[in-house]
């Protein structure tokens, strides 16, 4: 009988248990969502305002951006060579095909295609990227990295 008591009184817990782990998915689960809309306001603010302007929105002061023929550039560094960038002549916006989330759901990445499209008709050029984000305190999503290559075909 002392055993059947004993049982008894753990079956709470063992509830509470299997309640917090499927609310810890639904969690996980609505913050990739959530960085994901980060992703693509993003690009939705790169095609209305420009490149520049979605960039210094989005990016963390401790941001990266790993770019050709360049040594990383970090924080302050990352942000004067977004700002001094001359949009004018293109408009670059993209979409992503993927992601995931941290267990913490502290940082995910957000991997896809991007088109940069010359203004003067001139043929576009396109790529794939991964941009790693990273949770504000606040609750919104902030570009901790941004890395591309150039030279996939979008048609396939």
């Amino acid at each position: 009988m002392r055993r059947k008591k004993f049982y008894f009184l753990l079956m709470p817990f063992f509830l509470l248990t299997a309640c917090y782990q499927t609310a810890g998915i639904k969690d996980a689960t609505e913050q990739k969502a959530e960085m994901i809309a980060a992703e693509i306001s993003f690009s939705e603010m790169s095609k209305q305002k420009g490149t520049r302007a979605a960039f210094m929105q989005f990016i963390d002061s401790n941001g990266v951006l790993l770019r050709p023929n360049c040594f990383p550039l970090v924080g302050a560094d990352a942000i004067d060579f977004i700002s001094q960038s001359n949009d004018t002549a293109y408009t670059m916006i993209w979409q992503p095909k993927g992601g995931n989330i941290a267990a913490s759901g502290e940082l995910g990445y957000t991997f896809g295609v991007y088109s940069v499209l010359p203004k003067n008709k001139v043929a576009a050029m396109h790529g794939t990227y991964v941009n790693i984000w990273k949770k504000q305190v606040n609750g919104s999503w902030k570009l901790l990295l941004d890395s591309g290559n150039e030279g996939i075909d979008i048609q396939k």
